[in-house]
């Protein structure tokens, strides 16, 4: 009796132990599965994609634009380095004339010499063509934000083809999913003698025509998603958080309002005013280039036949250099001293004619390019705010018919409800149906594509006016403000 006791007391307390053990085990496992679920969690949250973010990967892969920033940066690094042009020239020489004579005295003459040359004016000539390389370097660097820009956009409509693709890609696969419901009903009134077999063969029709569809999106989603992940240097796409909204709406600035901005900042605009400096610089430059060169030159040397050089001589001068095209000058005046006791002075002149008179017609061309040039950006400057109301216009367009196609889903939705409620009542075919929701299929995927729309045309509209994605809303929110404060 006691036996059988203590065997059961063994037995309660080892079933106990075991309960406690898997209780242990169970909360443990739970806990293990909650913190791989936050891990994995975070990671989803870091592997996501926004728009923000596709466009900077874009921009941090793109080859092109790399080697756009390193040639700029080496261009801006030898324009520094043209400063050298503003100081001294120095220049070393070394020689030996040894001569070996029959008769007389051998001679071995050694010569050592210094000579520095600095620029005292030159017309500004040295000036205006840094200035002038300098406007290149600007006109440079804002094509490279542009193209900075054309990179993003670029990574931006990938994406957004990528999210209509699969928008639409969802919409029909659940309307293969209604559509092959509907089938199988047919299917069954036709096997109870309620429907016709040409019925059921025109829902087979349907149901391969919807396969068909979804089958070429699938084939254009793949080769859409490869495209949008080689541009972000990636091998394959992470999770998109950005998705299509058919019910966001446009605010839209005022035609005026735009159009005085594109005037300011359009990136067509900016480089013609750029040309137009680049050709007053070079109208300035053929202007001055009569103006003399002044110069300032210096030498000493030392000679001897043996070491220590005991002789040495020194010279200071000034050189005039004059150009044009019809005759070419140069005077040069030098006065110093050679050791011991002589000194020396030299006076010289060197006059050539006719050295280029083809080149007298450079200013009337620099001239004439300036004018072609400002008769280009008055064009231009015109043109600019027509473009914009345009766009404006575009957008606006694009908004109606957003708004109509929301509307036309509604409107859709209802009817397939009463037509659904007839194909009860026995007024029309259950394949009657089938073409109706398939009709209404292809106005959900409609109204993706008019929300897509709206997205590009609102991009251009910033691209045109200089405004980085999603910078529209804010300006046009800006200009009503200050009208209604202008009204007041």
């Amino acid at each position: 009796m006691l036996f059988t006791k203590g065997k059961k007391m063994r037995y309660v307390n080892t079933k106990f132990f075991c309960f406690r053990l898997r209780a242990f085990i169970a909360v443990y496992a739970c806990a293990a599965f909650a913190c791989a679920a936050v891990v994995r969690a975070n990671d989803n949250s870091n592997d996501t994609l926004t728009f923000a973010r596709a466009a900077d990967m874009a921009l941090a892969a793109s080859a092109d634009l790399r080697q756009a920033r390193a040639s700029l940066s080496i261009r801006e690094g030898i324009w520094r380095w043209g400063m050298r042009s503003y100081f001294p020239q120095i220049s070393l020489s070394v020689s030996e004339n040894d001569r070996l004579q029959k008769i007389g005295a051998d001679s071995f003459f050694k010569n050592y010499g210094v000579s520095l040359e600095q620029l005292l004016w030159d017309g500004g000539r040295i000036s205006m063509s840094r200035k002038h390389e300098r406007l290149e370097l600007n006109l440079l660097s804002v094509g490279l934000n542009r193209m900075a820009v054309e990179i993003a956009d670029q990574a931006l409509s990938a994406y957004r083809k990528v999210l209509s693709a699969r928008k639409i890609l969802e919409i029909r696969n659940a309307s293969l999913v209604v559509l092959e419901e509907q089938r199988r009903i047919l299917n069954e009134e036709v096997s109870l003698g309620l429907a016709l077999s040409v019925d059921l063969a025109g829902a087979d029709i349907n149901l391969s025509s919807a396969k068909l569809d979804i089958i070429s999106l699938q084939i254009d989603l793949a080769e859409t998603e490869r495209q949008f992940a080689e541009i972000l240097g990636l091998q394959s796409l992470p999770v998109l958080s950005e998705k299509v909204d058919i019910n966001r709406s446009v605010i839209l600035p005022a035609s005026a309002a735009a159009g005085s901005l594109a005037r300011e900042r359009n990136p067509d605009l900016i480089d013609a005013r750029f040309s137009i400096t680049k050709k007053q610089e070079e109208v300035k430059y053929a202007s001055n280039s009569w103006i003399p060169n002044l110069r300032l030159t210096g030498n000493f040397g030392l000679t001897g036949q043996r070491y220590p050089l005991t002789h040495f001589n020194w010279s200071v001068g000034i050189n005039v250099d004059f150009s044009s095209p019809w005759f070419q000058n140069r005077a040069g005046v030098q006065a110093g001293l050679e050791f011991p006791r002589d000194r020396t002075a030299t006076i010289q002149n060197n006059l050539g004619l006719l050295p280029d008179p083809a080149s007298g017609f450079g200013i009337k061309q620099a001239q004439l390019a300036l004018v072609l040039e400002r008769e280009k950006y008055n064009i231009l400057f015109e043109r600019i705010g027509r473009v914009a109301a345009n766009a404006v216009e575009k957008c606006a367009l694009a908004e109606k018919k957003r708004i109509l196609s929301i509307e036309a889903v509604r409107l859709g939705a209802e009817r397939c409800r009463i037509e659904e409620i007839r194909q009860g009542l026995g007024y029309i075919t259950r394949l009657e149906l089938m073409e109706t929701l398939i009709e209404q299929t292809q106005r959900e995927i409609s109204a993706v594509q008019a929300a897509i729309s709206l997205l590009e045309a609102e991009r251009e509209l910033e691209r045109f006016l200089d405004l980085r994605p999603g910078e529209l809303a804010m300006f046009a929110a800006s200009t009503r403000t200050s009208s209604q404060r202008r009204d007041l």
